[in-house]
């Protein structure tokens, strides 16, 4: 791999290990979570993150490279949302997965620009849109419990 594949991989790996994080968070969540329509929209939220692990997964092999397995400091934020919701109930958990999509959303706008162009119109156009509907319906629910 070249120099800038070797950085298109590093930042791709980066998202990737975001989006493991995310898939581990609303699965634990899920698991603490006992009023179903809740429990439907957190694992259709994280489906949505699952789909986006496969596609950088997919996108990263195909540059040659080797993708993270593990979410590695990313999980911490999922033991810390596990956490919150033992003690703190439902609504301080939902306000927390919020806010790592907040996070999420914050890391692919502010990284875009250290992908290549291609890479960039992959992210716009595959990735950043699914972010941004996940965020958006975590805001609304957010307001509702």
């Amino acid at each position: 791999m070249d120099n800038n594949n070797d950085k298109n991989v590093k930042q791709l790996n980066s998202f990737l290990r975001g989006e493991i994080a995310a898939v581990e968070t609303y699965n634990q969540a899920i698991e603490k979570v006992e009023a179903p329509p809740v429990r439907t929209t957190l694992a259709q939220v994280r489906d949505s993150h699952n789909e986006r692990v496969l596609k950088l997964t997919q996108k990263i092999r195909q540059l040659g490279g080797v993708p993270d397995k593990h979410s590695g400091v990313w999980g911490t934020f999922a033991k810390a949302v596990e956490g919150t919701a033992k003690v703190g109930g439902v609504g301080p958990a939902i306000s927390a997965l919020e806010e790592g999509e907040d996070h999420g959303l914050s890391d692919y706008k502010g990284d875009l620009s250290d992908l290549s162009a291609d890479l960039q119109h992959f992210i716009v156009s595959e990735v950043l849109p699914a972010q941004r509907l996940t965020h958006d319906v975590m805001s609304r629910l957010q307001k509702t419990v």
